[in-house]
């Protein structure tokens, strides 16, 4: 049986409004490399991860994946949150990949090991049962790109810049991108992308279907993030648990063929039958007011 995951606490309850949780202390006075930032009033049922390694543009370094894998486990069980946003707190860039001066220092089995993790890390945000948003300004290169393309939804500035860039590294890429990329722009597109290592800016990004929406770069440089918010925005009120299923029968359904799939959309829909927010959504349509979805 598929099912939704254990109930847990509320953060919005522990927090209040508008705030970051820090998971553990940083150690040494280290700012944290991962936020936590859960809306609260008007913007209930909303969540960011911010990403916040300035010096190395967040780039994917042993403890900003730690933080992150962290970030994730306090996301994944909480149902007071119905979407998250995943942006960066740096200006200019989105995350640009692997952290190469690290990279440098391991052996060929740790590097392999750490690769491994990346490939976890990037299955644990494709996971989280609600949907993600990817909110692209600057640069979104490598692992960063393949960060953005474990989301659900991207949103990008028009002046971003993405890529699957490791083959003018020596590499290719490792953590999810030959498997994710063709999947969302076609076979074709998504090799020659890897091969030539191209970077592309937001506008072609959507001509391609890399991403939802490219919006033009404000003054304050968060444009693609103020579109994503908006996005979350209209989610936030439908019904969390249909919603929820939705994305799990699209994301089973689409690895398997189309008889398999109608069943896994059956096992989902079973779920959200018994559902109060179901009977919510029928009474409501019947007296015609909008509903109030409460997730159960």
């Amino acid at each position: 049986m598929l099912r939704l995951g254990r109930a847990a606490a509320p953060l919005r309850a522990l927090l209040g409004p508008l705030s970051l949780l820090p998971r553990r202390p940083a150690s040494g006075g280290r700012s944290k490399e991962v936020l936590l930032r859960v809306h609260a009033e008007e913007n209930r049922g909303i969540a960011e991860i911010l990403m916040n390694r300035p010096r190395a543009k967040n780039s994917l370094g042993k403890v900003f994946v730690e933080e992150l894998f962290e970030t994730l486990d306090a996301l994944h069980f909480d149902d007071s949150v119905r979407v998250v946003i995943i942006r960066s707190n740096v200006a200019g860039v989105f995350c640009a990949g692997a952290d190469l001066k690290e990279r440098a220092s391991m052996t060929d089995v740790e590097t392999d090991l750490f690769v491994q993790k990346l490939r976890s890390l990037m299955d644990g945000i494709a996971a989280l049962p609600m949907p993600t948003i990817a909110a692209i300004e600057g640069y979104a290169l490598g692992g960063g790109l393949e960060l953005a393309l474990a989301c659900d939804l991207r949103v990008a500035a028009s002046s971003a810049k993405m890529g699957l860039i490791e083959t003018t590294r020596g590499l290719f890429p490792g953590a999810g991108g030959t498997q994710r990329l063709p999947r969302c722009i076609g076979i074709s597109l998504a090799k020659e992308l890897i091969f030539t290592g191209r970077q592309i800016d937001g506008q072609e990004a959507l001509s391609m279907g890399l991403v939802n929406h490219s919006v033009p770069q404000n003054d304050e440089g968060d444009a693609a993030y103020q579109r994503a918010l908006t996005l979350a925005k209209e989610i936030v009120p439908r019904a969390p648990i249909a919603v929820r299923m939705g994305k799990v029968a699209i994301n089973k359904g689409i690895e398997v063929d189309i008889a398999s799939g109608m069943a896994i959309e059956r096992m989902c829909y079973a779920q959200n039958i018994p559902t109060k927010d179901r009977q919510e959504g029928m009474a409501a349509f019947i007296e015609k007011r909008e509903p109030k979805f409460i997730g159960k």
